[in-house]
């Protein structure tokens, strides 16, 4: 489809009647009369060859068509939005803005807490914002990108994508202190037999499936969203768990925790920010960008691990 030829304007009523599901209000949200919104309603009926809007005694519906086009529309709008608040120039010690980052609660804690210290002395009046990636993002990554300005997840899940390389990091396995049936070493046997806390979303840790392949089939007894809750799911059980070493080495002396290396050689994690190719030339997403390379470099050097008891 030729862009030249449409009319920009048309995706923001689209949206805008999709949400409100009445042209009045469509048209008092964005600033059209009753007549301009209902305008161009007809032409996104004739556009789409579907009435979008279907009555439903004295409400309307959306129909399937518009079921679809609504999360396509907002999608449209927020990047058309991003495209024309592009900048030539970023001054980080003047500008205010909004930088929105999808990270797991593991990257907020090793990487983001960094980022942010180093972005509040440099750039004062920028924000910085971290949500969770949802499970879409193995599916439509582009498409979530288009809505947001980076993503911190390693490699394995999504590709075809640009992306800045930040740290690596390694897995090890965390076991309660107080657990007498594993010794100094893990053997695979014993994966297999202790029950398991577990990270359920499996898109964002390889190793899980790396196990499978090992013939190793884990017996999740408790399963959670966040990396950091894992050690508190396995102390004072007979539960084991694969945590990041650098999130193992933040946990206290006191967390009735023992951490040992992996049984096998797992998969390393390699970091990298992700952003959608629209974000590429703008001048404040490429300071973004090479300020998280340089703060990745200080998060290469792991600290000594704490003495246990």
């Amino acid at each position: 489809m030729n862009l030249a030829g449409l009319d920009m304007n048309l995706v923001v009523a689209l949206r805008a009647l999709l949400e409100e599901r009445n042209v009045t209000r469509a048209g008092k949200r964005i600033g059209l009369s009753q007549p301009a919104m209902s305008a161009a309603l007809a032409r996104l009926r004739r556009h789409f060859g579907d009435v979008l809007l279907a009555r439903d005694g004295a409400t309307y519906e959306l129909t399937a068509l518009g079921v679809v086009l609504l999360d396509r529309a907002r999608t449209a709008c927020e990047m058309l939005e991003r495209v024309f608040a592009s900048e030539a120039q970023f001054d980080p010690a003047k500008e205010e803005r909004e930088f929105t980052i999808l990270a797991s609660d593991y990257a907020v804690a090793v990487f983001g807490a960094r980022l942010a210290r180093v972005l509040h002395s440099r750039a004062p009046r920028v924000r910085l914002t971290f949500r969770q990636p949802p499970a879409s993002i193995a599916v439509d990554p582009a498409g979530l990108l288009s809505t947001v300005d980076g993503l911190l997840m390693p490699h394995g899940v999504i590709s075809n994508l640009p992306a800045v390389e930040l740290y690596r990091d390694s897995w090890t396995c965390v076991v309660a202190q107080d657990n007498t049936e594993v010794g100094d070493q893990l053997t695979l046997e014993l994966l297999a037999h202790l029950p398991w806390a577990a990270y359920q979303r499996t898109f964002d840790a390889t190793v899980a499936r790396q196990l499978s392949m090992l013939g190793v089939e884990p017996d999740v007894q408790v399963s959670v969203d966040n990396f950091q809750l894992l050690p508190a799911m396995v102390a004072g059980t007979r539960r084991i768990a694969l945590v990041q070493a650098l999130l193992a080495d933040r946990l206290p002396a006191d967390s009735g925790i023992r951490i040992l290396e992996c049984p096998f050689d797992a998969v390393p994690v390699r970091e990298a920010l992700w952003w959608h190719p629209v974000h590429t030339h703008d001048a404040g997403h490429r300071w973004l960008r090479d300020l998280a390379a340089e703060v990745g470099t200080t998060v290469s050097h792991r600290p000594p691990p704490p003495s246990r008891p």
